[in-house]
């Protein structure tokens, strides 16, 4: 009574950051958080994302002090 078994395709992910070709992770920088932030406003996983843990870490902590500043919404108006 199994369904069809599905292939897995395996694709490389694409790191945002080094595509970017940033050194640092700069809380100014909204356009760059906002690729990690989702539509609902919270900070996408390190497996959705394809960062290493210490970027990934660098992210989440700018994304954070980001919004403290109010340069990023806590929580999206969409609905």
């Amino acid at each position: 009574m199994a369904g069809p078994q599905r292939k897995s395709v395996n694709k490389k992910k694409v790191v945002p950051i080094k595509t970017v070709h940033i050194g640092a992770v700069d809380y100014k920088d909204t356009a760059l958080l906002r690729k990690f932030i989702s539509e609902r406003g919270k900070i996408r996983a390190r497996r959705v994302t394809g960062l290493s843990v210490q970027d990934q870490r660098k992210v989440a902590i700018a994304i954070k002090n980001a919004r403290e500043l109010a340069l990023l919404p806590y929580a999206s108006t969409a609905r």
